[in-house]
């Protein structure tokens, strides 16, 4: 393990975590509110550990392996959300330091879950750094780093661990071009629903902050009643974005580069599409005798089911107080979540695909032991160690799906409120049901369990490996 690397670079982006801050301090003082002194005393702690890890950690060895990747990805998200909660904690706005810190890793994994009772006595400094935490954590933290600066000759080991989803490569040939890119393509489709958004009539500031929300697929709301107060306009908008971000951002890049055919043909985005279609035409069907009107139905079964599947959490509507079947369908899509390289969380849409052919090629085994059969995806085979992690993956996530559920226990409450409470962080949603529904929030929990939940989360966002990687003992050992 190089760990002056690791920390070397763990001090270089807190850095430009201290230079983030600079856009809500800014608000502050734009909006001449007294949350200024709480931004001014996190930015200079983030510059004294950022500064302190810099000049300690210098080293002449900067090559970062696959453990050096985890190691940094994994205590980069854990300090940010650390520092990140100050302002919260500092400006008494949130009394609660592991409650700042678990708005904090909500926003930064584009969770969207909240302890916030009314959201709207918050200063609007704070609701933009809330915001804009999504907006950074949807396409990575170290991703937007990596944007304006080589953090070593293998960054792509970086971008690999925190890069959600089961295949992760190269764009273009160097991974900070590859950042660069991806980071153009981000800000071009949110500069887009920010000009939708205005067109619709939405203030310019609650416009940026709901565009941040919906870019990074993290949901956080600015109103009580999240997105239901807006116009039918404003909800189809910020529904189509929506789905949008939840598509693999490589065929965004596949068609700027002309190649249409191979776009349109990938098996995930049309899994994905059908998916929503199926969801959405049961849920609208479902409702229709609660609303009494079609296009209402319509409306509020597709926001629902584009908010839960791509795991942004926006809500038009009291969806705990849905028949069972349509309160079933969202609870399968918090699992099955959005695309791989998209914005969003969940298990993807690819794995459960890869799954799906791993359960068929199985079946047919017990008819034609002999036969061998490769299992293809996009149309390439998929190598057995893709496959193999599938599966692995889906074992390990179980584990510490049940394990968080049988630890936040403690607090008494019942099934369905715990079980939809981790879903909900594990799978990074915002929402869940019964006492975490779309109208409550997380401030039932105990400390403990706050703090729980708040580990699930970045669990969930960096897809487990990388943070019990780092917690391990042996990956800190001197390699040999």
């Amino acid at each position: 393990m190089n760990r002056k690397m690791v920390f070397y670079t763990l001090g270089r982006i807190m850095l430009v975590i201290a230079a983030l801050l600079l856009l809500p301090t800014a608000c502050a003082v734009y909006f001449k509110e007294t949350t200024i002194p709480a931004f001014a005393i996190t930015v200079a702690v983030s510059i004294g550990i950022g500064l302190a890890l810099t000049f300690a950690c210098r080293t002449k060895n900067r090559v970062i392996f696959a453990k050096e990747g985890f190691a940094i990805v994994a205590l980069t998200w854990v300090a940010a959300s650390a520092v990140g909660a100050l302002p919260f904690f500092i400006s008494h706005e949130i009394p609660s330091y592991i409650d700042a810190f678990f708005e904090t890793v909500s926003g930064f994994t584009t969770t969207g879950a909240s302890i916030l009772e009314n959201v709207e006595v918050m200063s609007k400094s704070l609701l933009f750094w809330r915001s804009f935490t999504h907006w950074i954590g949807g396409m990575g933290v170290i991703v937007f780093v990596m944007m304006f600066t080589n953090l070593s000759d293998r960054s792509l080991h970086i971008m690999r661990a925190e890069m959600p989803g089961p295949i992760v490569g190269k764009l273009m040939p160097r991974a900070k071009d590859t950042a660069r890119l991806l980071y153009i393509i981000y800000i071009v489709l949110t500069v887009a629903l920010i000009i939708l958004l205005r067109l619709g009539g939405m203030p310019l500031f609650e416009s940026v902050l709901h565009a941040f929300g919906t870019a990074g697929t993290g949901g956080f709301g600015i109103k009580s009643d999240s997105i239901a107060g807006y116009s039918p306009y404003i909800q189809w908008v910020i529904t189509v974005f929506m789905l949008l971000f939840g598509v693999n951002f490589n065929l965004y890049y596949l068609i700027l580069i002309k190649r249409f055919r191979t776009a349109v043909r990938s098996t995930e985005m049309w899994t994905y599409f059908g998916i929503v279609g199926a969801s959405t035409a049961i849920i609208t069907a479902n409702i229709f005798s609660m609303s009494g009107s079609f296009s209402r139905s319509l409306r509020d079964a597709a926001f629902q089911v584009a908010s839960i599947i791509t795991t942004t959490g926006y809500t038009t509507v009291d969806f705990d107080r849905w028949p069972s079947l349509s309160k079933t369908v969202l609870v399968i899509l918090m699992f099955i979540g959005a695309c791989a390289g998209s914005t969003g969380g969940g298990f993807k849409v690819s794995r459960v695909i890869i799954l799906f052919k791993m359960i068929k090629r199985e079946l047919v085994k017990l008819l034609h032991p002999r036969s061998v059969r490769v299992i293809r995806f996009e149309g390439k085979p998929l190598d057995e160690a893709t496959v193999s992690n599938t599966g692995s993956y889906l074992a390990v996530y179980s584990v510490c799906f049940f394990a968080i559920l049988l630890t936040i226990s403690v607090d008494g409450f019942d099934l369905e409120t715990n079980f939809t409470a981790v879903a909900s962080c594990f799978n990074n949603i915002g929402p869940g049901l019964s006492k975490v529904g779309p109208v409550m929030n997380f401030s039932c929990y105990s400390p403990f369990s706050t703090a729980v939940l708040s580990a699930a989360m970045l669990l969930g966002r960096l897809e487990i490996f990388p943070i019990l990687l780092a917690a391990a003992p042996s990956t800190w050992s001197k390699r040999k």
